[in-house]
């Protein structure tokens, strides 16, 4: 069922410049959410992130993709990170408290940048294409 809001009276279906601009930040905000409450929250996004890559790498708008590409690569480098170096950890508080520290001050001021970025740039309606166009 198509959504009555993409498709123009007078031509093909479009990606809205505001919903493309939206759909930049879900993983921005994901990774700053996660990072703040890495206890549930982080774990939670560890898994919904993997959705939203991808419902939103091929969006029809490229920026979408780049942007959230942008979101994706600090964040899965930051948990690579934990699995390697926590591997070694004992059982001690205080090794968590600083990794997680380190993943945060890489994370959250990157995904800030990106934001910032997402919404000086100007957006424009993409047209989805038709499956015929495809191949």
């Amino acid at each position: 069922m198509s959504d009555p809001e993409n498709v123009p009276a007078d031509g093909p279906r479009v990606v809205r410049a505001a919903s493309a601009r939206f759909a930049a930040k879900i993983f921005h905000y994901g990774n700053i959410v996660a990072m703040l409450v890495p206890l549930p929250l982080g774990i939670f996004w560890l898994g919904a992130s993997m959705l939203v890559y991808a419902m939103n790498r091929h969006n029809p708008n490229p920026r979408v993709g780049h942007y959230t590409q942008t979101g994706a690569t600090p964040l899965y480098g930051a948990l690579g990170l934990v699995v390697v170096v926590a591997t070694f950890f004992s059982r001690g508080l205080t090794p968590w408290l600083v990794l997680w520290a380190i993943c945060a001050v890489v994370v959250i001021p990157w995904s800030i940048y990106q934001l910032v970025l997402i919404q000086r740039e100007e957006w424009h309606d993409t047209p989805i294409p038709d499956n015929e166009d495809r191949e």
